[in-house]
């Protein structure tokens, strides 16, 4: 469940970019997010100060920090640029916990935001999507605690982890099966102030609402990743954690719609394609 006062951070685009990769951050505090209220953003500071991937854009009429926009205005982008993304290894209950925390790296080229298509290539074979909660690192990051590791996050949106389950069983890195060129969609905003501890997560694909799961069946949780990671590495402003999925997946095709959930932050909808670099064709 969330706290008493959750609020909302997104990335946008205005409907009449200025520049193709204009873009500002707004915030919503209004508790029912599909309430007018919860349609009208402020826009804000970036929320990843000395990012420059994470600036907004040149200043314009109506944007200005302050300003109030309506939902109609702008396209929700993926919530952040990242330097990093990683995603969980074998994280799902007391088998992944009888592991050691094991991460893998999902190129930051893979990400896109909501309703872009997921793109399927020739040889991608057996591709499932994965709902995950998702931490977003708010500040530069190394060396966490268990009592430090929550001052690093801004907050939580959903992730896919798109997997190729040929390519997985091929690749023993699975940089093929996991960083594919649109393989990570994330959005469609960030939500602060979240108990994680235990949230629904859950899959609709096709309309057919699949078997859910919840956070607390993560093997690590969300302090204990971020200190496995900031061990070995620095964590940037806007970097992304996938922390696992516990429930049930389908096999994705072009034509698919895939909705991912997560309790207290809403769903992230993607369709399904061909791949756009392929001739399809052929």
């Amino acid at each position: 469940m969330t706290s008493l006062s959750p609020r909302r951070i997104a990335r946008v685009r205005p409907l009449d970019p200025t520049t193709p990769d204009e873009q500002f951050f707004v915030a919503n505090d209004a508790r029912d997010f599909d309430s007018d209220a919860g349609r009208s953003w402020t826009v804000i500071e970036t929320p990843f100060p000395g990012s420059r991937a994470n600036a907004p854009g040149p200043a314009r009429a109506g944007w200005d920090i302050g300003a109030v926009v309506d939902q109609k205005m702008f396209t929700f982008l993926a919530p952040s640029v990242p330097v990093n993304v990683f995603g969980m290894a074998h994280n799902t209950g007391q088998p992944g916990r009888d592991l050691p925390p094991q991460a893998f790296h999902k190129a930051a080229s893979s990400v896109i935001g909501p309703d872009e298509a997921i793109q399927l290539g020739h040889g991608a074979g057996h591709v499932d999507p994965e709902a995950e909660l998702t931490i977003v690192v708010g500040r530069t990051a190394r060396g966490l605690t268990m009592e430090t590791a929550r001052d690093a996050i801004l907050g939580f949106t959903i992730g896919n982890d798109v997997s190729a389950r040929d390519l997985q069983k091929t690749d023993e890195l699975w940089i093929s099966a996991k960083s594919q060129d649109t393989f990570t969609p994330v959005g469609p905003w960030i939500v602060t102030d979240l108990d994680d501890s235990d949230l629904a997560i859950g899959i609709i694909h096709n309309g057919k609402e699949l078997q859910a799961a919840s956070s607390a069946d993560l093997g690590w949780k969300v302090d204990e990743i971020l200190v496995y990671l900031t061990a070995f590495m620095t964590l940037q402003p806007g970097d992304l954690v996938l922390t696992g999925f516990p429930a049930e997946c389908a096999r994705i095709r072009p034509g698919d719609v895939v909705v991912c959930r997560v309790e207290g932050i809403g769903e992230l909808r993607n369709p399904v394609t061909g791949a756009s670099w392929e001739n399809q064709g052929a």
